[in-house]
């Protein structure tokens, strides 16, 4: 079959990727059996890239997903003498800052921050409270990637050293609203009775009333137990961002 310009980048892509690569590891790496994107290119089965394939597939190649769309959407690759350096069309997209410059609305979803620390004082509500500035970020990679709607994260900063050398004060922590459950095991801000902090968390199985572990990272605090009813789970750590 006649290859258009979308399989024929994929091609190029696949075989100047440093580390190397082929059409099976591509495959695999986007979930799929190996053959997938062989009989995607040369049998033309699927016709169509599903969303969710091409953003895993532009992640394997280090790209921006943009190349990787249809004609009519795509973004052009660099000329063979500029290929070496890695030019806009050619670099990963996940988050911006805050004020990103240029930004095409088509492409991004902002994700407000909100102007409270993770050692704060009990009672504050991460969905009232007055925001900070908006971070941005490919929508796509949200959804893929994190497996996240933007109407449920905020950003916050982190104060204190409990939970170094995971989070560092002043990092800032996207946290996802709608994931509340304490399984598995990860980083949540919850209100704890005393205030909003930053913890590991962990449920206690068989435990009647049902607790849960609260542990910072720092061999400095100790760990302590609440029971669920004693905790307010605000929401699951699922990214962070850290000035160097």
């Amino acid at each position: 079959m006649k290859l258009d310009i979308q399989r024929k980048r994929i091609l190029e892509l696949v075989a100047h990727r440093d580390p190397p690569t082929d059409l099976k590891k591509a495959s695999l790496a986007c979930g799929k059996n190996h053959a997938y994107l062989h009989q995607f290119i040369n049998r033309g089965t699927p016709r169509k890239l599903p969303e969710d394939v091409r953003y895993a597939l532009a992640r394997h190649l280090g790209v921006d997903e943009a190349v990787l769309r249809p004609e009519q959407g795509g973004v052009p690759l660099p000329s063979a003498a500029g290929r070496d350096s890695p030019s806009a069309a050619m670099r990963p997209f996940s988050g911006l800052g805050p004020a990103a410059g240029s930004i095409d609305p088509a492409r991004v979803t902002a994700v407000p921050e909100v102007r409270i620390s993770a050692s704060a004082g009990g009672g504050a509500n991460l969905e009232q409270e007055p925001g900070g500035n908006d971070w941005y970020f490919d929508a796509g990679w949200l959804r893929y990637e994190l497996r996240a709607s933007a109407r449920d994260l905020r950003v916050i900063s982190i104060d204190g050293d409990s939970m170094e050398p995971v989070l560092y004060s002043g990092d800032k922590v996207m946290i996802d609203l709608s994931r509340t459950a304490p399984s598995p095991p990860g980083i949540f801000v919850l209100h704890d009775g005393i205030g909003l902090v930053a913890k590991q968390l962990e449920y206690i199985p068989n435990s009647d009333p049902p607790r849960v572990l609260i542990r910072s990272e720092s061999a400095r605090y100790r760990d302590y137990e609440r029971t669920i009813e004693e905790v307010n789970i605000v929401g699951r750590v699922i990214w962070f961002a850290r000035r160097l």
